[in-house]
Parts: C-alpha cells; sequence; structure tokens
C-alpha cells in the first residue's frame, strides 16, 4: 500500500500540536502500536518546533509536513524556508543549542534519532531546513 498527505500551516507554536495530531491520524492506517504513535509524535513534535523556533526565530511563515506510507514504513518530512542551518552535524550534537536563553535543551535532534528509525537533516542558509525522518511500522510483530 502506498499513500500520501501533505499540510501546511503557520509556523504559530499552537499548531505544533495539531502537526503532532495530524501526523498520527495518517498513520493510524498502519495499525501502529500506541509506543509507535507516541515516538512519532514527538519526533514531529521537536522538528515543527526546530522549524518554528529556529527556522524562522518567531516570525510567522509556513511549515509544510508531507507524509509518505509505502508499505509498513512512513516517511515525514517537515520543510520550512527559514534560515537554514549553517553547520548540520554541530546541530545534531547533543545538548548543543543556538538558543540557551531561550531554555532550549539541544536535544531535539536526539530524540528525533531516537524515537524514529532513521533521520536525514539537509538545509541551506537562507533558503530552510527539511527534516526528513521514518519508521517502520509494527517491526516487534
Amino acid at each position: 500500500m502506498e499513500n500520501e498527505m501533505m499540510i501546511e500551516f503557520d509556523s504559530r507554536s499552537c499548531n505544533e500540536g495539531f502537526a503532532r495530531v495530524a501526523v498520527a491520524a495518517f498513520i493510524t492506517q498502519l495499525n501502529p502500536t500506541l509506543e509507535e504513535v507516541a515516538d512519532v509524535k514527538t519526533a514531529v513534535s521537536e522538528a515543527v518546533t526546530n522549524a518554528i523556533i529556529h527556522g524562522y526565530e518567531g516570525a510567522v511563515h509556513k511549515v509544510q509536513i508531507q507524509c509518505r506510507i509505502e508499505d509498513r514504513k512512513v516517511w515525514i518530512e517537515v520543510i520550512d524556508h527559514g534560515k537554514g542551518i549553517e553547520n548540520i552535524k554541530q546541530a545534531m550534537e547533543p545538548l548543543y543549542t543556538t538558543k540557551p536563553e531561550q531554555d532550549r535543551s539541544g536535544m531535539g535532534f536526539a530524540f528525533m534519532e531516537a524515537f524514529m528509525e532513521g533521520l536525514r537533516v539537509e538545509s541551506q542558509v537562507g533558503k530552510g531546513t527539511r527534516v526528513i525522518m521514518w519508521k517502520t511500522m509494527g517491526e516487534s510483530d
């Protein structure tokens, strides 16, 4: 089975919950466990929060989420057209943050890696960032 969906919403922190629920609702067709749903929701939350706080630095623009299901695997892309990441490798290091004054823990990418099967980050300074995550559902069956 293959299926896709795309949503776009304003980069407001109140939309982070909407994004989590929308992706969770989309993956229900794979009959995921509660743990798998929680993992995906956490990863989506982290990616969307990064786009809002770091990509747009509080300015209101658009965040896109594209989801694709292939067999039992879900691919999730969270895309912003914000400031981009200068050093992706450094940004992905646990505890690294560019916003310590906002009590940012620097664990966003670490959480995404922990809760998903795979993570890839593509970014261009001044053009934005694309976070690509994937997870196979029902692997423990």
